[in-house]
């Protein structure tokens, strides 16, 4: 929070950001509501630093006022996690061509994976949101060949070693089960190169198809292969505070 000449108004903040109008957030202040840096605030007159003061209102993050852009693409299976290649194949950049400005991708899925994943021109947000120390947990969907046996479930539950160490899943669940293939729903917090298909490998059941369905709380929904959307002042919020920016 800054001085009493400095700064803007956290009504008025709270109202740029869509929270609600500028009267109505006065009455999130004035019930408690709303909190800058940890503290309740219920004087109307707070002045804040929307760019440096951590605001929430019921708990839930609300971002500043941000230049950079933060979108989120349901990748179709057979596109390479890049924005340009010499080899003439489909890129990244197809889907966001039409936005004017330039982004990057967090992270990659291999080609043969479709699903959930996000394009930013923020540097330091993309490298936080990559970075395994601030452990982003990531859903799977992914159909597997055979029924798979509970025991299998358990066992996978319970950790799996790989040539590059060992990896757990956050959770893991069975969606439905033929006699032949089998849909498994993972979450898990590891960035390693392929790593759900190179976990099934390992207990015998290789991956006929694998959709990224999540990203932290960013979740794919209706989003149809190759449709892009921004992320959502909540979902915003959340990774913000999930990477500690």
């Amino acid at each position: 929070m800054t001085g009493q000449d400095e700064g803007v108004r956290l009504q008025k903040v709270l109202a740029r950001a869509g929270v609600a109008s500028r009267r109505a957030s006065e009455d999130l202040i004035a019930r408690g509501r709303v909190e800058v840096n940890g503290q309740v605030v219920r004087e109307f007159g707070t002045r804040v630093d929307p760019a440096r003061d951590v605001i929430r209102v019921d708990g839930a993050r609300i971002p500043p006022e941000r230049s950079n852009s933060y979108v989120v693409l349901n990748k179709p299976r057979g596109v390479l996690s890049a924005m340009e290649d010499d080899r003439g194949r489909r890129t990244l950049a197809e889907f966001v061509q039409r936005r004017g400005e330039r982004l990057f991708h967090v992270g990659r899925l291999d080609a043969d994976t479709e699903g959930l994943i996000l394009l930013t021109n923020d540097g330091e947000f993309a490298q936080r949101m990559s970075h395994p120390s601030y452990e982003i947990r990531k859903t799977y969907v992914a159909v597997v060949e055979g029924a798979m046996e509970h025991a299998t479930l358990a066992r996978i539950r319970r950790g799996i070693t790989l040539e590059d160490g060992p990896i757990r899943p956050d959770k893991i669940r069975i969606m439905a089960r033929e006699r032949d293939r089998t849909m498994v729903e993972i979450t898990l917090h590891s960035g390693r190169n392929r790593i759900v298909r190179r976990l099934f490998d390992a207990v015998g059941y290789p991956v006929r198809q694998l959709s990224r369905t999540a990203f932290g709380p960013v979740r794919l929904g209706r989003l149809k292969p190759g449709e892009v959307r921004d992320l959502t002042r909540e979902e915003l919020g959340a990774l913000l505070d999930a990477a500690k920016l």
